[in-house]
């Protein structure tokens, strides 16, 4: 495959995934400019030695950003890093003060860490797994529905998982969208499905979830 890029707007290397996505909502909310390049997990494109160069980890997303903190391009890998390097650099959904940031940075390691990879884990197991092994089924069941309990417990205390609407939203949004492939009826998590459809409403998350399928 061949990698080209924009001197002048932001490069965006991603799929329909929801670690894809916590970063196109970001662009979206934050109204940066960018070009989207899709790379086809299915097809292994995130092998390529050009997608390496920018993703090390061979993973999306990646993107390139030409206007770096010190003026030259850079480019940013892993999901989270993504966000606090877009958070930085426009000043949005980053928290006010270092108290509502750490609080931020610290929902958003949570989903890196427990969240994400136990819905992942789950999605691995129920979905695409050519055979059914119930046992991991029930082990990943289970810390779902304890890592859903706890997201539900943190939005019973304010409107957002962090206080105000935050890049730790965006990463968590994503995963929560697919919870029919959990199995999971978010009506057994009231504060989540309050969380969820009010956030649904927000056009840059909208925009963002498309990405990068426009149709």
């Amino acid at each position: 495959m061949t990698i080209t890029r924009d001197t002048n707007r932001i490069q965006l290397y991603t799929w329909g995934t929801p670690n894809g996505r916590k970063v196109s909502i970001a662009l979206e909310e934050m109204r940066l400019s960018y070009d989207v390049h899709p790379i086809n997990i299915g097809k292994d494109e995130q092998f390529s030695d050009a997608f390496r160069k920018i993703s090390p980890s061979s993973k999306i997303p990646a993107i390139v950003d030409p206007d770096g903190a010190d003026g030259k391009s850079i480019s940013v890998f892993e999901s989270g890093a993504i966000l606090i390097h877009l958070a930085e650099k426009t000043g949005l959904f980053l928290g006010e003060n270092i108290r509502s940031r750490s609080l931020i940075v610290q929902w958003l390691m949570w989903q890196m860490g427990s969240f994400g990879p136990m819905l992942g884990q789950l999605h691995h197991f129920r979905k695409f797994a050519n055979t059914k092994v119930p046992y991991a089924i029930d082990r990943f069941d289970q810390a779902t529905g304890r890592a859903y309990q706890t997201l539900d417990d943190q939005l019973n205390q304010s409107e957002f998982v962090a206080g105000d609407y935050s890049i730790a939203d965006m990463a968590i949004y994503p995963w929560v969208a697919r919870f029919e492939w959990q199995s999971l009826d978010l009506g057994d998590y009231p504060n989540v499905k309050r969380w969820f459809d009010q956030i649904g409403n927000r056009p840059g998350v909208q925009s963002g979830m498309k990405v990068p399928f426009l149709n």
